[in-house]
């Protein structure tokens, strides 16, 4: 039990869950991407041209293995892809490392006292791939192996627990062993009685025979009789005992809705809003724009001349259209025109996939995310942060507010260029894509923090670059 625990066990770092495997995963990798460069030097060199004490080498190592590793992330290498290909998993690492030349060229460019050469930089890409590529192959057996995954028992097999069934099937919950359902007084009829587990002896009792790790709440009537006790003697053997929320923000990024009530936000942890964190998110707004101008603005350049060749100078470059910012605020948001200067004739309409208002030069803005870069300059007036929930027209958000229940409380933050929802969901563009984009919007504003941030950042790199969710 203790080991399948240490293997899996969410880590709540910074305020925000990350499975422990995937940190050793990091740890390990970050090993191999190191021993890859020296390698490579050990190969490349090994006539002699390269001094002899390899702790000259350690800075150059460290600035390709930091930079790799980030391209892993940015790629999403530490998801879950347990049911894809090995070849789409070899396509995707490789991938990462292409993509992190462009960065390492960049610091090479900028710091030639890291430079290392572009005939040691290929081998060491080739013995990163392999070393990684071996990793993973064994990663992936003992990922598959049921008896190292966590194993969960759930309180309840009524329609409640139907919805840990649907993740289930879903694959939200693949890292997990889920052991079985114990139905609970006033439980409702469920759909399924296959995975249905009783027994007579005290509930510790089973725990420690079954080696269960965790234990989650999902009765549909909790006041007619949880094993109290029994969940005591669980939690104070050293078992997770979890309700049925914090186990799908958890396991799935997100705060389902269907389940959520008052009481859980104002005494669950987070929703941190602190004068400290706000200046430290501005700070690191203005940073970010600082460093993406300079290349930001010849692209804008460029754009620019298109669009206006493309409309022969008859209509803007620019779209101004109002947002709603932080606390209900209206603000208006610039973006590059992408849609027909009379797109909107008939009202406010959400865009459609293969959308006929759409230009040809407004199709490579969007696939490309271009179209925002103008905002860039909502980021710097302060409207704006670069990550937070997608700011919607307040026509929409009437509409959305009134339909789902907590919509105004993804504007206790300030919106974004990118955010938890769009690195998560495709794009969505109706009522029901409103509600499931505002369960990740709800785990963003309770969980925020800068490395949160970060890792969106990062990961926003496979959305630009795969145009994940451009319509």
């Amino acid at each position: 039990m203790a080991t399948a625990r240490f293997f899996r066990h969410s880590t709540h770092f910074f305020q925000h869950y990350i499975p422990t495997e995937f940190i050793i995963l990091g740890v390990i990798e970050f090993i191999a991407l190191f021993s890859a460069f020296y390698l490579a030097v050990e190969v490349r060199f090994s006539g002699g041209r390269w001094p002899a004490d390899f702790g000259a080498v350690y800075p150059k190592a460290l600035v390709y293995t930091v930079i790799m590793q980030l391209s892993l992330i940015a790629l999403a290498a530490y998801q879950r892809h347990s049911k894809q290909a090995v070849e789409y998993l070899a396509l995707r690492v490789a991938g990462s490392l292409v993509l992190g030349l462009v960065p390492l060229g960049l610091v090479y460019y900028l710091f030639p006292q890291f430079v290392f050469g572009r005939g040691g930089v290929a081998l060491a890409v080739l013995f990163s791939f392999l070393l990684i590529m071996i990793i993973r192959v064994f990663f992936r057996r003992i990922e598959d192996d049921r008896d190292l995954r966590v194993k969960v028992l759930v309180l309840g097999a009524g329609e409640t627990a139907d919805l840990v069934r649907d993740a289930r099937e879903a694959g939200e919950l693949d890292g997990l062993n889920i052991i079985g359902f114990v139905p609970m007084p006033g439980d409702k009829a469920s759909r399924d009685d296959s995975d249905i587990i009783t027994f007579d002896e005290p509930l510790i009792e089973f725990v420690e025979k079954k080696k269960i790790d965790e234990i989650v709440l999902a009765a549909d009537d909790r006041r007619k009789g949880l094993p109290i006790q029994g969940l005591l003697d669980c939690k104070m053997s050293g078992v997770e005992v979890l309700d049925l929320l914090t186990f799908f923000e958890r396991e799935t990024g997100k705060i389902r809705l269907d389940i959520l009530n008052p009481s859980w936000l104002y005494l669950s942890d987070g929703f941190r809003r602190s004068t400290f964190g706000r200046l430290g998110k501005r700070l690191f707004d203005l940073a970010i724009c600082v460093a993406m101008l300079p290349v930001a603005l010849p692209l804008m350049g460029l754009i620019t001349i298109a669009s206006l060749i493309e409309s022969r100078f008859r209509e803007p470059v620019l779209y101004r259209q109002v947002r709603i910012s932080e606390n209900g605020r209206p603000f208006t948001i610039y973006k590059f025109r992408s849609m027909c200067a009379d797109a909107e004739k008939n009202g406010a309409q959400w865009a459609e996939k293969n959308d006929p208002r759409i230009t040809r030069v407004g199709k490579i803005l969007r696939k490309s995310r271009f179209d925002e870069l103008p905002q860039l300059f909502n980021v710097l007036k302060g409207d704006m942060s670069f990550v937070g929930p997608r700011p919607e027209r307040p026509e929409f958000v009437e509409k959305l507010a009134a339909a789902i229940p907590y919509y105004n409380e993804r504007h206790r933050v300030k919106p974004g260029l990118t955010g938890w929802a769009q690195i998560r969901y495709e794009y969505g563009a109706s009522e029901e894509d409103g509600r499931e984009k505002l369960q990740y919007d709800l785990y963003y504003v309770k969980n925020y923090s800068i490395m949160i941030d970060l890792l969106i950042l990062l990961q926003t790199a496979e959305v630009v670059l795969l145009g994940k969710g451009a319509h």
